[in-house]
């Protein structure tokens, strides 16, 4: 039976802008105040999880231990079916220091192109995955995984959401994330429908 989540404060472990703007915003509706890690200035641990679940669950569970409140971690990425899921676990490293996204889509392209004139295919079929996981002060942690299939484009399309959103296409849709309004992105990404899993098993009541 999973831990229901009866606090009134929530701490977004997490110092992406982007994710914990989007993990806001769908907290929105409830009756949560969420406190996100930068501001609070926790240290960012390292990721050495094998799995989008262990690299979330090791960041929940610290920033938890850090404040004495529930913690709540995101950990995601885009996995390409022609590069074996890469970057996978390592989307944020492929972007490195400097996070330049706009780099790291390159190198997927330059590899993707690779591989075609090697002889390999030319799927470019992705998807994104992102597992949310709940941690409390005493160690205790619930992790619900979501995803979205789709294509990449290239070149990459539209300012909106962050890091290889331009340049995904989801299945059945004309727009990337990349040029979908909020609302959009939200009914449909992987963060959503892993936040949706998290809601139905956690959270008590429902929207304000």
């Amino acid at each position: 039976m999973p831990r229901r989540f009866t606090d009134d404060t929530l701490v977004i472990a997490s110092h992406n802008a982007g994710k914990a703007r989007e993990i806001a915003e769908l907290l929105a509706p409830y009756r949560v105040k969420v406190l996100p890690a930068g501001e609070l200035c926790l240290p960012e641990p390292e990721e050495t999880g094998d799995s989008f679940e262990a690299n979330a669950e090791l960041k929940a569970r610290a920033a938890a231990l850090a404040t004495g409140r529930a913690a709540l971690a995101d950990d995601s990425g885009l996995a390409v079916s022609a590069l074996d899921g890469a970057p996978g676990i390592h989307s944020a490293r492929w972007a490195g220091p400097a996070k330049d996204f706009g780099h790291a889509m390159a190198k997927i392209e330059e590899s993707l192109a690779r591989r075609a004139r090697d002889g390999g295919t030319s799927d470019r079929r992705a998807h994104f995955v992102c597992v949310l996981s709940l941690a409390w002060p005493d160690g205790h942690v619930e992790s619900l995984r979501g995803e979205v299939h789709g294509a990449l484009v290239w070149p990459p399309r539209g300012k909106r959401g962050f890091g290889y959103d331009p340049m995904f296409l989801a299945t059945g849709h004309s727009e990337t994330f990349g040029e979908m309004e909020p609302a959009a992105k939200h009914a449909i990404s992987h963060r959503a429908n892993a936040f949706r899993k998290l809601i139905a098993a956690c959270f008590d009541g429902g929207a304000a």
